[in-house]
C-alpha cells in the first residue's frame, strides 16, 4: 500500500493554489493523454496518476483530508487513529483472487480507493458520486481521535469492607497498546522532507494483527469507600480502554458485589440477622448477647416474643454515603425448644402443660381447624 505524493505527481509544492493545481493538471493531461500516446504503457500509467492526483487535490475537502493523512502530520488531528484504520483497510484489501487495482481505464491506487472510498469507479463519470459515500476511515468522526470505550467489571468484597472501607488489589483482563506498533496498528516506512514526515508505505502490525491493542493482565489498587452498597459503581478514571493518547483513555467502572456473609444478610443498606432464642427466653423476656458488624451488644428480648418478631437497631446497618442514610440492623427472632432436657426439666415442663390445660388456655391451632 504505497503512499502516493499527489503534489509531486503534478509537479507542485504543497502550498500550490487551486489555479496552479488546475493549470498543472491540464498541461500534464494533454501531454500524457492516451490518444496522443498510443500503445505507450508508461504514458497510460502517468495519465492515470495525474487524473487520480487531480481528483483529490482539485477538490478542497478531499485535499484537506489528504493533507492530514499525507506528509503534514503536524497539522493532522488524529495520526494514530488514521494509521490504525489505514492498516485495517490494508489488511481487508488483500482479497484472495482479487485483480490488480489498476485494471481498466478507471483503476486507482490502493491509497486512493481505500482513503476516499471510490471503489474503483471510473474517472469523469460517477467518480464524484462514488466519493460521496465516504471511505473506510469514516471521515468527519475520525478526524478527531476517538475516546476509548469505558469498561465495566465486577468486584466482590466482604461485607466488613463495605461497612468500614478498605483497599483491594484486583486483576483484570485488559487490552493494552501494542509495543511493536505503538498502538497505531501498523508499521510504516516514512521519509523526512524538511519538517514534514511522508508515509511511503505501511502494513498491518504482525504482533497485534493491525488492531493496535494486545490482551494483557492489569493489576490495580482500588480504594473501597465506607458505606458502599451492592451495585455501587466505583469509577477509576483512565483505567478503561486505551486511547491514542492518555487523556483519551476510557474509564473503568467497578460494580460492587458482596460476598456471602455467615451471619448477616443484606437488604439495601439494612442488615438482617436470624437470632435464636430459647422458648423460655421468649416467654419470660431476657437480655441476650447479639452480634453486630462492630462486635457484640446486649439485646433485650421482650417477654412474650413470638418467632418471626423483628427487633430493630436504627443506624447500625451499612453506613450512609452521600445523601443516603445509614441502614438499620434487624434481628428476626427464631424460637428454639429444648431437645436435651433432664428428667427434672421434663417433669417441670409437663407440670406447666397440665396447668395451662387446666386453666383453659386456647388451642393455638383452633383457627386452622375451624370448620
Amino acid at each position: 500500500m504505497e503512499f502516493k505524493d499527489y503534489y509531486k505527481i503534478l509537479g507542485l509544492e504543497r502550498a500550490a493554489s487551486d489555479a496552479e493545481i488546475k493549470s498543472a493538471y491540464r498541461k500534464l493531461a494533454r501531454k500524457f493523454h492516451p490518444d496522443l500516446n498510443p500503445n505507450n504503457k508508461e504514458a497510460e500509467r502517468r495519465f492515470k496518476e495525474i487524473n487520480e492526483a487531480y481528483q483529490v487535490l482539485g477538490e478542497a475537502e478531499k485535499r484537506r483530508k489528504y493533507d492530514q493523512l499525507g506528509a503534514d502530520w503536524e497539522h493532522g488531528a488524529s495520526e494514530d487513529e488514521i494509521l490504525r484504520r489505514y492498516a485495517a483497510a490494508g489488511a481487508a484489501g488483500a482479497r484472495p483472487g482479487a485483480g490488480p487495482r489498476w485494471a481498466g481505464a478507471g483503476g486507482m491506487s490502493d491509497f486512493f480507493e481505500q482513503f476516499f472510498g471510490f471503489g474503483g469507479a471510473p474517472f469523469g463519470a460517477g467518480a464524484a458520486g462514488a466519493g460521496a459515500r465516504g471511505g473506510p476511515f469514516g471521515f468527519g468522526a475520525a478526524e478527531r481521535p476517538a475516546r476509548a470505550p469505558d469498561v465495566t467489571a465486577e468486584v466482590a468484597i466482604p461485607l466488613e469492607e463495605a461497612v468500614r472501607g478498605g483497599r483491594r488489589r484486583i486483576e483484570l483482563a485488559a487490552q493494552d497498546e501494542c509495543p511493536r506498533c505503538g498502538g497505531t496498528g501498523m508499521v510504516a516506512r516514512e521519509e523526512r522532507q524538511g519538517k514534514l514526515r511522508v508515509i511511503r508505505s505501511a502494513h498491518p502490525c504482525a504482533q497485534c494483527g493491525g488492531a493496535g491493542m494486545i490482551p494483557a493482565r492489569r493489576t490495580l489498587e482500588v480504594s473501597i469507600p465506607a458505606g458502599v452498597s451492592e451495585g455501587t459503581r466505583i469509577r477509576l478514571k483512565g483505567q478503561g480502554g486505551r486511547g491514542a493518547r492518555p487523556e483519551l483513555n476510557g474509564d473503568l467502572f467497578l460494580v460492587v458485589r458482596f460476598e456471602p456473609h455467615s451471619v448477616f444478610a443484606v437488604s439495601g443498606r439494612d442488615l438482617r440477622c436470624q437470632l435464636p432464642v430459647w422458648d423460655y427466653e421468649a416467654a419470660l423476656g431476657a437480655e441476650v448477647t447479639a452480634p453486630t458488624m462492630d462486635g457484640k451488644i446486649s439485646l433485650k428480648i421482650p417477654a412474650g416474643s413470638q418467632g418471626g418478631r423483628v427487633l430493630r437497631l436504627r443506624g447500625r446497618g451499612i453506613p450512609g454515603r452521600g445523601s443516603e442514610h445509614a441502614g438499620d440492623l434487624l434481628y428476626e427472632l427464631k424460637i428454639l425448644a429444648p431437645t436435651d432436657m433432664t428428667a427434672e426439666e421434663r417433669s417441670l415442663m409437663e407440670q406447666l402443660a397440665d396447668k395451662r390445660r387446666a386453666r383453659g388456655v386456647a388451642d393455638p391451632r383452633a383457627e386452622l381447624i375451624r370448620g
